[in-house]
């Protein structure tokens, strides 16, 4: 590996120890082995690269999304809702959890707008990735406007889950219990 990916790797790496705020440049030298100059040469800033680091991580987590490739339930289904939700949570209950950073980053948006920027354009590929999870399919075919209604729904409700659950485990949701509401909100929208 080059000084590029020894330094994204490092600032993952810090990024889960001590979180977005608190790490600093030295911290990700020392954790990847690099030099200072490196950050500004490879990334233009230490904010920039962590940023790279939080996106990489993000979509490193689709594959525990559906289950190590094998989601059972039908495209679309309540059956495949429930489980695609069940394996996110499971993502959630680990110490160090990415989502509780997510939190943090969320939060102090308006400290760096630079990486605000940055991380609104990632989120809008996550929006499409996360509706193939769901439903199947390409991310190539899903078009701007299941972006701007299915995709941003499920970020939605992935962003009030990652509140949850990292306020109160003990009383957040389970998929079953998510899989249910669904299933009210249809009748009840049938039944109109």
């Amino acid at each position: 590996m080059g000084h590029r990916e020894d330094l994204l790797e490092g600032a993952k790496r810090c990024l889960l120890a001590k979180g977005f705020v608190r790490t600093t440049a030295r911290d990700i030298v020392k954790e990847s082995g690099t030099n200072l100059a490196s950050i500004g040469y490879h990334y233009g800033s230490k904010d920039a690269l962590l940023a790279q680091a939080y996106v990489e991580m993000v979509e490193g987590m689709s594959d525990a999304f559906e289950g190590g490739g094998e989601i059972r339930g039908e495209p679309g289904s309540i059956e495949r809702f429930a489980e695609v939700w069940s394996n996110i949570i499971g993502t959630m209950r680990d110490p160090g959890s990415l989502w509780r950073l997510s939190l943090e980053i969320v939060v102090m948006g308006d400290q760096v707008p630079e990486v605000r920027d940055h991380l609104a354009r990632a989120q809008r590929e996550g929006a499409r990735g996360i509706v193939t999870v769901f439903h199947g399919g390409r991310e190539e075919d899903v078009t701007e406007d299941v972006v701007d209604t299915l995709g941003y729904f499920y970020l939605t409700l992935m962003m009030g889950l990652m509140a949850q659950w990292t306020f109160d485990p003990a009383t957040a949701p389970e998929a079953d219990q998510l899989a249910e509401g669904l299933r009210r909100i249809v009748e009840g929208v049938k039944g109109t």
